[in-house]
């Protein structure tokens, strides 16, 4: 195993410099940054354990509070996951409280888990604009996946999702009909592709008739279009997505901080 890296204790401007980041850098997010490393290096891997902070501290030549630091940040976007008397370890999309964190709809009374009907899983070559989102080539291999999210056997969601081919080889309709829990638990468990944040575009749209026929809604019945580019480690864009909410019964929800 290659030597780990270390980090001067007394100041962040040499590691800056080593690094190539910019001098003002506070060290935590250095560590930070060294830890997301670790994590895309595959060093640990969704559901492991990473060492303590104590370790970390003396790996990277730091302080135990400055670890902490960027261990609590990571902490706080879902990165890492804090178990009380156990560790810090590698989030992971099997986990209950981290694997809808991505779906923001919200029926209008009481709580439920989506039903799923998989509609299409093809590979395919780009289309431009779409290639342009994953910073792909036009023309490059890619999957396109079309699914709906049904609540008490009402279709809600529809979604199109379009993955890099090279990243998903091996990824058919069958593993996806024969998988139970989230897409994104799937992805990391059988492919090491952890998804770790998204950005969102939300806008009102009428329904098209094909539309209209799969969520079982009148053609021109107001939807929402939410179109999420998915990243893993060291901001990679790995999944686009545009999912078709209908909101009768549902609503979106999203928490500011």
């Amino acid at each position: 195993m290659p030597a780990s890296p270390q980090l001067p204790a007394d100041t962040a401007r040499d590691t800056a410099r080593a690094e190539g980041a910019p001098s003002f850098s506070p060290l935590y997010r250095q560590i930070k940054g060294l830890i997301i490393g670790g994590l895309q290096a595959g060093e640990w891997k969704a559901g492991e354990a990473i060492p303590s902070e104590l370790e970390l501290a003396a790996r990277f030549g730091v302080s135990q509070g400055t670890v902490r630091k960027a261990v609590d940040e990571l902490a706080a976007e879902s990165v890492l996951v804090r178990r009380q008397g156990k560790g810090t370890f590698v989030a992971t999309h099997a986990e209950q409280k981290i694997q809808y964190r991505f779906l923001r709809l919200v029926p209008d009374e009481g709580a439920e888990s989506l039903g799923r009907q998989l509609l299409d899983c093809r590979r395919q070559r780009a289309p431009a604009a779409i290639a342009r989102q994953l910073q792909m080539r036009s023309g490059d291999a890619m999957i396109e996946v079309r699914r709906l999210l049904h609540s008490k056997g009402q279709p809600v969601v529809l979604d199109d999702i379009w993955l890099p081919g090279a990243l998903f080889k091996g990824l058919t309709a069958e593993r996806l009909e024969q998988h139970r829990g989230p897409f994104y638990g799937l992805f990391e468990a059988e492919f090491g592709v952890h998804m770790i944040r998204a950005q969102e575009k939300i806008r009102a749209v009428a329904a098209d008739a094909e539309t209209a026929e799969l969520l079982k809604v009148a053609v021109g019945a107001p939807l929402l279009s939410v179109e999420r580019l998915s990243f893993t480690y060291g901001d990679k864009p790995v999944e686009f997505r545009r999912g078709l909410y209908s909101t009768a019964t549902h609503f979106y929800r999203n928490e500011l901080n």
